[in-house]
């Protein structure tokens, strides 16, 4: 008698283990076609939404034989979104973003249920998604998604930090690039790249933040770390000029001055005048 007992008792276990199994596949697949019906209409046109795979009806007819045979075998059946190519993904999710109102939850939110596609963090179509973002100078919208990604834990790299900077001062909002920077990067000058240096000098002296320019250029300095090009150079003497630290403006274009006067090695003499005069120079030396 017990042992019939505990033969019940395992079946039961074992059929409610597969009802639990069977609601989260048909959780998933209701979620993932709710969201293909929701932004259906932020396609442009019939054509593109019919390219990208999305159909109402598809989701409403095929629900019901799509959540009973999501295996069948033991195989795995491909999930909606994964017969789209890259390149359609990556098309959709711009005119998604550029087409949202100029809200934090619904440009998250978009990106939540576009990144649920796929198995792994698509870090590499996402800069695809920002260069094209940039290309329409949508800024805002650049900062937005950059930090989403921050907030996941992904793109922590000097090339992304870059672009978040270039966008947020492109976007009006130098504090808080400025705030960015330091905490994020500027509190390790001895191995953050020149590009981005320079980068943060420039947007210091265009919104006029000079004693942040100098502190930062003075950081540099005191990691013996030289200015890549005269640009640099100027940016800072100007800073001192207009904050009447004239000594400090000789001594650095003094410390420099062979960027100021240094040709490239192996870069051919420029010759001035017209055309045939150079040219007659040119034979003479020959």
């Amino acid at each position: 008698m017990r042992g019939k007992h505990m033969m019940s008792r395992a079946a039961r276990i074992t059929r409610l283990t597969r009802q639990i199994t069977q609601l989260r596949v048909d959780r998933n697949f209701i979620l993932t076609c709710s969201y293909n019906t929701d932004v259906r209409h932020s396609i442009p046109n019939q054509s593109d939404a019919k390219t990208l795979g999305f159909s109402r009806d598809q989701c409403g007819n095929q629900a019901q034989s799509a959540l009973a045979k999501n295996y069948i075998g033991g195989e795995r059946k491909p999930q909606v979104g994964e017969n789209i190519s890259r390149k359609d993904k990556i098309s959709f999710l711009v005119n998604t973003l550029l087409d949202l109102k100029d809200s934090k939850e619904a440009v998250y939110g978009a990106l939540d249920a576009w990144v649920a596609w796929e198995r792994n963090f698509p870090i590499g179509p996402l800069k695809q998604v920002l260069l094209k973002l940039e290309k329409e100078q949508q800024w805002h919208r650049i900062v937005q998604v950059i930090k989403w990604m921050l907030s996941k834990g992904q793109g922590n790299t000097m090339g992304t930090y870059e672009q978040l900077i270039k966008a947020l001062d492109m976007d009006h909002r130098a504090k808080e690039a400025h705030e960015f920077w330091k905490n994020k990067i500027g509190y390790d000058l001895h191995s953050v790249p020149w590009r981005l240096c320079s980068l943060m000098i420039s947007v210091y002296c265009r919104n006029h933040m000079l004693e942040d320019l100098v502190k930062l250029f003075k950081g540099l300095e005191a990691f013996d770390r030289k200015p890549p090009d005269k640009s640099v150079v100027q940016k800072v003497a100007d800073t001192y000029e207009l904050l009447g630290l004239f000594d400090e403006k000789d001594r650095l274009l003094e410390k420099y001055k062979d960027l100021f006067t240094e040709r490239r090695v192996g870069s051919p003499k420029r010759l001035r005048g017209p055309r045939s005069q150079r040219e007659g120079k040119l034979a003479q030396e020959n």
